[in-house]
């Protein structure tokens, strides 16, 4: 009888051990999803008051992007430089952020979201939207405010 208890009491173990470990994971990445969605949403403020020191520290110094077939940003200076020509420039409103999917692998994760930007351009002239997909790689990156910064990105335009 002895026998068969404790071969019951491993049994339980096991099956709670096996039950509770995807729960953990699950949990865990819940908690990084949310992380994601945070900096998504500082970096788009940081945009939209034309903070480029923000924006900065929210890209790792090696990040590259590819904001169009013709336009491979290679490094943190590129990328910036892009950023205070673009700024100088316009006004950005992101109108659309949806989500499709993250996956988080250890300490990357890869955003995918179709968005919409409206642009107003500071000569006064008429605003414009742009739509598209991206398709974001964050890594964790200490000197980052959320934990997390932009290494790769590449933009797929709606038309």
């Amino acid at each position: 009888m002895k026998i068969i208890s404790s071969i019951c009491y491993w049994w339980i173990v096991t099956i709670s051990l096996l039950i509770s470990i995807p729960v953990g994971l699950h949990a865990q990445s819940e908690n990084v999803k949310d992380e994601i969605l945070k900096h998504g949403e500082v970096i788009r403020q940081a945009f939209a008051d034309g903070d480029i020191d923000k924006i900065a520290i929210l890209h790792h110094p090696s990040v590259v992007k590819a904001l169009g077939y013709n336009d491979l940003k290679n490094g943190l200076d590129e990328v910036i430089a892009g950023v205070r020509e673009t700024l100088a420039n316009f006004e950005l409103e992101f109108i659309k952020n949806d989500v499709e999917n993250i996956l988080i692998k250890g300490d990357l994760a890869v955003e995918q979201t179709r968005f919409s930007i409206r642009g107003t351009p500071k000569d006064g002239s008429d605003s414009w939207i742009f739509s598209g997909r991206t398709m974001v790689t964050y890594v964790r990156y200490e000197q980052s405010p959320t934990g997390w910064a932009t290494i790769r990105e590449i933009i797929q335009p709606a038309n």
